[in-house]
């Protein structure tokens, strides 16, 4: 049970820190943080959706706001170019993970490529037939 009660601290601050992650590239991108220090801010924020991007237009701008009622208690706001720049960054980021975790999957020696019935060859459903 101490175990279980473990895994789900470990798993909250997991995503305690992906929110701070995110705020944090969300400064670097542009983006700044409006506090919710009155009551009519703290209700506003209230409304909206946590931790989500919104769309607002202004004219002929585009503002987007991202909501954080826990772990800042604030609204970023940033315009197109802040958006942009995080979307890059998110992507870069994804690309980068991506490839770390492809380039472990293949390095680790104890892995038993015979076990899972191909193996020295690679032939398999794309190529070799060996079901």
């Amino acid at each position: 049970m101490l175990v279980a009660v473990a895994g789900g601290l470990t798993a909250c601050e997991s995503v305690h820190d992906q929110i701070v992650d995110k705020e944090n590239s969300l400064a670097a991108a542009g983006f700044v943080a409006r506090p919710a220090n009155t009551p009519e801010r703290q209700e506003m924020l209230q409304k909206l959706p946590p931790n989500r991007f919104l769309q607002k237009s202004f004219g002929d701008h585009m503002l987007y706001v991202y909501s954080d009622p826990k772990v800042c208690n604030c609204l970023y706001v940033g315009n197109q170019a802040a958006y942009g720049r995080y979307m890059s960054y998110v992507q870069a980021q994804n690309l980068a993970d991506q490839q770390q975790m492809t380039a472990d999957m293949y390095q680790d020696a104890s892995w038993n490529w015979g076990m899972w019935g191909w193996g020295g060859g690679w032939g398999g459903p794309w190529g070799g037939g060996w079901w």
